[in-house]
């Protein structure tokens, strides 16, 4: 099948390279010529596992290829996916303004009847508002599906080639039988299909964000209450999961949940309730929560050496929002550097992928750097805010005798506070007495 996907950021990208994998041909288009001269010379302007490697492979394939061109991608392509992004508006809601660009100029593209696929994140109803945008410029008959992603940052190529559900959104028979044929292999051992109107998909991606940032939240609150009455968060994480009802995943405590999608989807539904005169009190909690908890381990640093920080320095290891990707798009490292900043704090962040990021993000206000160690030399204390594999077994013996003051502020529970104790550490972490 020949596809056309619009946008080649996170989710175009991973999207039309995983096609590709299947054997599908694939024309990823972007505006911005510098990005796709990039991808054309085999690199990849994201960090994400396994992606290099795929695209490298299909596009010697021949059946992943990159252009600037949307009017000649659309003019040969069956199914035309829009991936571009959907940014927040200064009121909170999603912006449409690219999505709908891009709807019209594939209505002006159209050399026969195709269907229009929406991946980017949307509010209800832009399933209809793209139909109207199409028809606008063009009497080809067109079928609209929203078809939501659901991709981890660290995980999205396992996520798409292996999904747990494929969520379809469209009231066309002949819309749902492309989809089909176009997921099938993704469904080898058992269907993972999962089939409704547009506007109930578009429902589905906001409400499945907004449940685990809940439960993210959730656990955030009941660890600082466990902090003040005593009791240790990960017995009671291990307890509370085991129920079968609940289960384990999002759960962990920490300091707070960051990237691209959850912060901005909740907002965006925040908005769709007020719209709608339906305030959403639980979920503006939520959003509330987070924010608040981005500070904790500032909180613990001033009870531990007071507000002035001005003659003291910080080790941050992690600035990503999560392992596994460069991503620091509303990540708690810039909150918690900033308020050391505004303290008058030095500050040295390392990050395993997201030192080019940081460089943009924080300019010569810190020093990054690409050794973990190196950010420690004289430095007050360790704040641990991403819990990259290579920072959960690391050589205490060489953090403590680098460490002006033995202090360590865990803000992942990255490490085992009987350990902490007995190498001599002043160890301060999440919901743990």
């Amino acid at each position: 099948m020949d596809l056309a996907v619009i946008g080649t950021g996170y989710v175009g990208l991973v999207a039309g390279t995983c096609f590709a994998e299947t054997g599908h041909t694939v024309v990823c288009v972007d505006k911005d010529s510098r990005k796709v001269d990039l991808l054309r010379n085999g690199e990849v302007p994201i960090y994400e596992p396994r992606l290099k490697e795929l695209i490298q492979h299909n596009v010697e394939k021949n059946r992943l290829t990159f252009s600037t061109d949307l009017k000649a991608a659309v003019a040969n392509a069956e199914v035309i996916f829009i991936a571009v992004g959907t940014p927040e508006g200064e009121d909170g809601s999603a912006d449409l303004s690219m999505v709908l660009a891009v709807a019209k100029a594939v209505g002006e593209s159209l050399t026969g009847p195709a269907i229009v696929v929406t991946k980017s994140t949307v509010p209800v109803g832009t399933a209809v508002r793209i139909r109207s945008a199409i028809a606008e410029v063009t009497d080809i008959p067109v079928d609209v599906v929203s078809n939501p992603e659901f991709l981890k940052e660290g995980a999205a190529v396992e996520d798409f080639l292996r999904p747990d559900r494929i969520i379809i959104g469209s009231d066309s028979e002949r819309a749902r039988e492309v989809m089909t044929d176009l997921y099938e292999p993704f469904n080898r051992t058992k269907s993972r299909m999962v089939f409704m109107d547009t506007a109930s998909a578009e429902m589905t991606k906001y409400v499945s964000n907004a449940m685990l940032a809940t439960r993210i939240s959730f656990m955030n609150e009941m660890a600082n209450l466990c902090e003040r009455v005593g009791a240790d968060v990960t017995k009671v994480r291990a307890g509370v999961g085991s129920d079968p009802r609940i289960g384990s995943s999002f759960l962990f405590p920490g300091v707070g949940f960051g990237g691209s999608c959850f912060p901005k989807d909740i907002k965006a539904l925040l908005k769709t309730g007020e719209l709608n005169d339906m305030p959403l009190k639980v979920l503006g909690a939520v959003s509330e929560v987070n924010e608040r908890q981005k500070t904790v381990l500032v909180d613990k640093i001033i009870r531990r050496f007071g507000e002035d920080l001005s003659k003291l320095k910080f080790g941050v290891w992690g600035l990503a929002f999560k392992p596994e990707t460069d991503d620091m798009r509303e990540a708690p490292s810039i909150k918690i550097i900033e308020a050391l900043l505004a303290r008058g704090a030095r500050v040295a962040g390392t990050d395993p992928e997201a030192y080019e990021t940081a460089k943009r993000v924080f300019g010569d206000r810190i020093t990054i750097e690409k050794d973990p160690y190196a950010v420690l030399q004289d430095a007050d204390a360790l704040v641990v805010v991403t819990e990259w594999n290579e920072f959960r077994r690391p050589d205490y013996r060489r953090i403590r005798s680098a460490l002006r003051t033995p202090a360590i502020f865990d803000g992942r529970n990255v490490y085992n506070p009987r350990t902490m104790r007995e190498m001599g550490f002043d160890y301060f972490s999440i919901g743990r007495p």
